[in-house]
């Protein structure tokens, strides 16, 4: 696959001392277009004929759950740079202040037996409506293809340029004919894109992930004026007349559900300020907690798979200062959606991850330049899984004294996949439409752990990032 230019905006990581070789290998999964705003709405036209560029995403719109689903929605609660495990979902405190750093206390959960990081007060007290895996396991310390294992729940030796699991629910649900009556799309992301990696893979542009931007705002007058306009316009070109008939009725058909998303009754879902103000001081309010607490208004619309993107968990250095920001934040705007979700009875049928692309090196560095930082880790890192069928109050997996090994029950982004594909109604073993008509699985096998000197290549890839597979999660799926 060829590399595509990189934006000079758009730097690897914000952290200068984020080192090169962790990003080597990361540059077949970047980036290869924008996503829309609602300023790009207005600027191409989206009301036009031009709007026919939009109809991917009006089409990924989901009337109803699959057959035999018991999810019908996802919020993936993902934590930008990799979180440290051991300052959040799986603390040592017995390791010494040189794997511990500042926090060296584990506080008790709602659930005996479990313990987090003194970081997460809040989120200790939900600690029975979720199961942290404390195995993860891929081996790459790269963001970029760090970000793509985890959130395609593939392996990049697979051969494919795999879609984001979003793009792959809203690819069944549009095969399974769920996809039409909303204007609102099956794949969305709060509040920003993360530019690491093209979220539709092999599918194409029709099931990327659509970002609201800035439709959470009040509507300006002139933003009005000229949607109105352009809708005049396209109903004097109807009336003019055409040869492509049903071009055009297609046209008109995602014209009606663009107008709609943007100047009817369907904005609201983007419009927090209609929550009661105790709802939104729950969340708290930050631009986290905002997105999170949009993301639950959209999964009560009928969306399917909503993306929370949190950034700043690269924390090369200064972590003390750093996470003084961000673990309340996380903590508050987590814990409120687990527990509004629960509270609406939402949580039954929505599944709710968090997580990064890796964890951080358990080892506190304290020596310049890091001043007290973490860098990549790849090999030992923590999610939790919460909702739509998964367990709640468990842990599966567990790292050694220093949170340095997997070395109960490893767990790679496969399995996490699968485990999720299977609760939401999605065969992991059924295949995807590919553009060259080659059989893509929705999970392709597993590749082995290892492969031999001078062994050939297998169809499925191997790779030194490769871990065995571990089989779906059925120890924290209720029965």
């Amino acid at each position: 696959m060829p590399t595509p230019a990189r934006s000079p905006r758009a730097p690897l990581c914000s952290d200068p001392l984020c080192t090169a070789h962790d990003h080597a290998a990361d540059a077949a999964y970047r980036r290869a277009f924008d996503l829309l705003n609602r300023r790009d709405f207005l600027r191409v036209g989206a009301l036009t004929i031009g709007g026919l560029a939009l109809a991917p995403y009006l089409r990924a719109a989901p009337a109803k759950p699959a057959a035999a689903a018991r999810a019908k929605a996802i919020i993936q609660v993902f934590l930008f740079g990799g979180p440290s495990h051991t300052d959040t979902f799986d603390p040592k405190p017995a390791a010494g202040p040189d794997i511990t750093g500042p926090w060296r206390k584990a506080i008790g959960t709602n659930v005996d037996g479990i313990q987090i990081n003194e970081l997460l007060p809040l989120t200790a007290r939900q600690a029975d409506k979720y199961t942290i895996v404390r195995g993860l396991t891929h081996r790459t310390n790269g963001h970029e293809t760090g970000v793509y294992m985890m959130q395609t729940g593939t392996d990049p030796s697979a051969g494919l340029v795999y879609p984001a699991m979003g793009a792959v629910i809203a690819c069944k649900m549009e095969e399974a004919g769920l996809l039409k009556g909303k204007s609102l799309p099956a794949y969305m992301t709060v509040p920003v894109a993360l530019g690491r990696f093209s979220e539709p893979g092999f599918l194409g542009p029709r099931y990327r992930t659509f970002v609201p931007g800035n439709l959470s705002d009040p509507l300006k007058d002139d933003e009005r004026r000229r949607l109105k306009n352009r809708d005049r316009l396209l109903a004097e070109l109807d009336a003019f007349g055409h040869s492509e008939k049903d071009l055009f009725e297609e046209a008109d058909y995602y014209h009606d559900q663009a107008r709609e998303m943007v100047l009817g009754e369907t904005r609201e879902a983007f419009d927090i300020s209609k929550e009661p103000e105790a709802v939104r001081k729950l969340y708290g309010d930050t631009e986290f907690g905002r997105s999170c607490l949009q993301a639950r208004r959209l999964v009560e619309r009928g969306v399917a798979f909503v993306t929370v993107n949190m950034r700043g968990w690269d924390t090369h250095r200064d972590q003390a200062d750093r996470y003084k920001k961000l673990m309340p934040e996380l903590d508050r705007g987590y814990s409120a959606l687990l527990a509004d979700l629960a509270r609406s009875g939402l949580l039954d049928t929505t599944i709710v991850t968090c997580g990064g692309e890796f964890g951080r090196t358990p080892k506190f560095m304290t020596d310049p330049p890091w001043n007290g930082g973490r860098n990549h880790y790849g090999a030992a890192f923590s999610w939790t899984v919460a909702g739509g069928g998964f367990k709640g109050g468990q842990v599966i997996g567990a790292t050694d004294n220093r949170g340095e090994k997997v070395i109960e029950r490893p767990t790679a982004p496969w399995d996490l996949s699968a485990s999720i594909y299977q609760l939401v109604g999605v065969d992991p073993a059924g295949t995807l439409p590919h553009p060259s008509g080659v059989t893509a699985p929705v999970v392709p096998p597993p590749p082995a752990a290892k492969a031999a000197p001078g062994a050939k290549r297998s169809a499925g890839g191997t790779s030194d990032v490769n871990v065995a597979t571990s089989g779906i999660l059925k120890e924290i799926i209720k029965t």
